[in-house]
């Protein structure tokens, strides 16, 4: 059996993976779940014993082909929660990230499939993020990250890497949401923060919001 902590961390360390690279250290870890590096030690010596991470010391972890297993079944329960609570239950995109957190638990694979089924097959969550099948398979996005664009550069809103209930209130309060077309007007060397024109208003997006918003570039 994995307990839903365990999963936790499985989830965690597949999510660092994919941001920076196949291995992580304690301390992504650690700043991650927000707990002692301690503790993320014992725990990544239960996942090893259990031969779902490749843990040792000073060099690392990552995920063995089990464990990544294990971490996109989650991911796919997670997302596929986000999207029935949005879509069917009517929840703000803001308010589905921790319920779902406590959905994904749920070790019912029959209950996910029909789930799935029910909603239509959808490919991507509330939040923009692919939505894995049932085989583990994931739609790899092609956008392209606020910071890397250009002057100039027009493209749709198509997913948002931070679903924190403050980050997504605050493009709620911007007016900012998935699909909407933004262009870029300016860009500040100084502290790279970034002037976007949406719905012919110009709006200032500092570096720690545009960092976590992501594009499918229209124009150049």
């Amino acid at each position: 059996m994995i307990s839903a902590a365990e999963e936790n961390y499985l989830k965690t360390i597949y999510s660092l993976q994919r941001d920076y690279g196949s291995r992580i250290n304690t301390n992504q870890i650690s700043s991650k779940i927000q707990t002692k590096a301690s503790s993320v030690t014992d725990m990544l010596k239960k996942l090893s014993a259990k031969k779902l991470v490749i843990y040792e010391k000073y060099q690392g972890v990552y995920l063995t082909e089990k464990g990544k297993k294990v971490a996109l079944k989650v991911v796919r329960k997670h997302r596929l929660w986000e999207y029935f609570l949005v879509e069917k239950l009517k929840y703000n995109w803001d308010e589905v990230h921790s319920i779902a957190e406590q959905l994904e638990h749920i070790d019912s694979e029959t209950l996910v499939d029909n789930l799935e089924k029910f909603l239509g097959f959808p490919k991507f969550d509330p939040h923009g993020d692919p939505i894995p099948d049932k085989n583990g398979n994931i739609i790899e996005r092609t956008s392209n990250n606020l910071l890397e664009l250009n002057i100039g550069d027009v493209g749709v809103l198509d997913m948002v890497k931070d679903s924190s209930e403050t980050f997504l209130q605050y493009l709620d309060r911007i007016k900012l949401a998935l699909g909407d077309e933004v262009e870029i007007i300016d860009k500040e060397p100084f502290d790279n923060s970034v002037r976007i024109k949406l719905r012919s208003k110009e709006i200032f997006i500092s570096e720690a919001v545009a960092e976590n918003i992501y594009l499918k570039k229209t124009l150049s």
